[in-house]
C-alpha cells in the first residue's frame, strides 16, 4: 500500500499531477465595459468554505489545508471566508465578488453549491483565476476541480468487507444528491466485489443541504446508531461535519468507522476516537487547492475540468491505524483492488 500510505502523509501534495499539462495560459482581459477587473497580482489564494465550514475535520478543512501550504511556500497574503446560515446564491455570489475586487487571484469556492454564483462572477472579473471544487462550471477563467470519489470509496468497501464480522456493514451520506451518490455506488460495489454476502445498510440524512445534511452531528450519530442497532460493526459516513457524529457512534459501540476526505485518524479534534477509525477515503482537495494556487503563481492558471483521480493519487485510502495491518488479507485486497481500478480491469460505478 506504498502509495496509498504517501497520499496520506503529503495531504497536499498532488503538484506534480499530469493535468498541469492541460494549463492553459492566461486569461482573457477583453470585454465589454459592464465587466470588471481587479488589480492582478496584488493578493493571493482566497477559499470560500461549503457548508459546515473550518473545523469540519474532513472536506474543508482539506481545503485549509492547501491554503496554508500556499501560504507558506509562496509567502503571500490568502483568505479564507466561512458561509453563513441559510445564505442564498446571492450571497455567495457577493463573497467571491468580494474577494475579487479585492485583488484575491485565484478564489476558489469548495463545494458544488458555488456553481450558480461562480457561473455569474467568472464573467464579471476576466482576469481573475476561479476555481469550484465538486461541480463543472463553464468559463474561460474558471478551473473545475474534480475527483473520482466513487474509486476511494471503492477501496474503503474492499476494507469494510474485510473488517466486518457480523458481515454488516453501513453507508451514511450526508445529502441525498449525485455526488454523495458515488460514494455510496463505489462502496458498495467495493464491498460486494470482496464478499457478496456482506449486506450493506445505506441512508442519506436530508434531501437538501438546507436541511443539514453536512452540518449536523447528531443526526450523523443518529443514523449510524440505527446501523449499529441491526448489526453493522463497520459504518463509512460521507457526510462532512455530520460525519463526526458517526464517528463518535461507532467509537461509543466500539465498532469500525471510516472517515472520509482528510485522513480522519490523524485529526485532532477527533483523537478520542481515532482507536475505532478504521481508515479514510482521502480526496486531495487540499491538493487540488495549492495546484490551482501554483499555476497561478506561475503565470499558467490552470481551467476547464481538472479530474483528480486515482491513477494520479488525487484520492486514495488511508493507512494510518496500524490495526489495518492486523486484519487478515486486508491489505493485500485494498492493494490488489487499487492495482485494477489504475491499470482499467476494475470500473468503479457512480450510481
Amino acid at each position: 500500500m506504498r502509495r496509498i500510505s504517501r497520499l496520506t502523509r503529503v495531504a497536499v501534495g498532488v503538484a506534480s499531477l499530469a493535468l498541469a499539462a492541460t494549463a492553459c495560459g492566461g486569461t482573457s482581459s477583453e470585454g465589454g465595459s459592464s465587466k470588471e477587473s481587479t488589480a492582478k497580482g496584488d493578493l493571493g489564494l482566497a477559499i470560500a468554505y461549503d457548508i459546515g465550514g473550518k473545523g469540519d475535520q474532513s472536506f474543508n478543512d482539506a481545503a485549509y489545508a492547501g491554503l496554508q501550504k500556499a501560504e507558506k511556500e509562496f509567502g503571500y497574503k490568502t483568505a479564507d471566508i466561512e458561509p453563513t446560515e441559510g445564505e442564498t446564491d446571492a450571497d455567495k455570489e457577493q463573497r467571491l465578488s468580494t474577494l475579487a475586487r479585492q485583488g484575491y487571484n485565484p478564489v476558489i469556492g469548495v463545494g458544488f453549491a458555488y456553481g450558480p454564483a461562480m457561473t455569474a462572477v467568472a464573467e464579471k472579473y476576466p482576469d481573475t483565476t476561479f476555481g469550484i471544487v465538486d461541480s463543472v462550471v463553464e468559463g474561460k477563467n474558471v478551473a473545475s476541480l474534480v475527483f473520482a470519489e466513487e474509486q476511494a470509496s471503492y477501496l474503503a468497501g474492499v476494507a469494510a468487507a474485510k473488517a466486518t464480522k457480523t458481515g454488516v456493514v453501513g453507508f451514511v451520506g450526508g445529502v441525498d444528491i449525485p455526488l454523495i451518490h458515488k460514494f455510496g455506488a463505489g462502496f458498495e460495489q467495493g464491498v460486494k466485489a470482496t464478499d457478496s454476502k456482506v449486506k450493506v445498510l445505506s441512508q442519506y440524512l436530508t434531501q437538501t443541504a438546507e436541511e443539514g445534511g453536512f452540518s449536523s452531528p447528531d443526526k450523523g450519530k443518529a443514523a449510524a446508531e440505527g446501523q449499529i442497532e441491526k448489526k453493522a460493526d463497520v459504518v463509512y459516513q460521507a457526510a462532512g461535519l455530520s460525519g463526526q457524529g458517526v464517528i463518535e457512534a461507532a467509537a461509543k459501540a466500539k465498532v469500525w468507522a471510516i472517515g472520509v476526505d482528510s485522513d480522519q485518524y490523524e485529526q485532532e479534534a477527533l483523537a478520542g476516537y481515532k482507536d475505532f477509525i478504521l481508515t479514510s477515503a482521502l480526496k486531495d482537495v487540499g491538493g487540488s487547492v495549492y495546484t490551482l494556487a501554483k499555476s497561478v503563481k506561475d503565470d499558467k492558471p490552470l481551467t476547464g475540468t481538472q479530474v483528480f483521480d486515482l491513477k494520479v493519487e488525487g484520492v486514495g485510502l488511508s493507512d494510518s491505524n496500524p490495526k489495518m495491518a492486523e486484519i487478515k488479507g486486508l491489505t493485500d485486497a485494498v492493494a490488489k483492488a487499487e492495482e485494477g481500478i489504475i491499470d482499467g480491469s476494475i470500473t468503479v460505478k457512480t450510481e
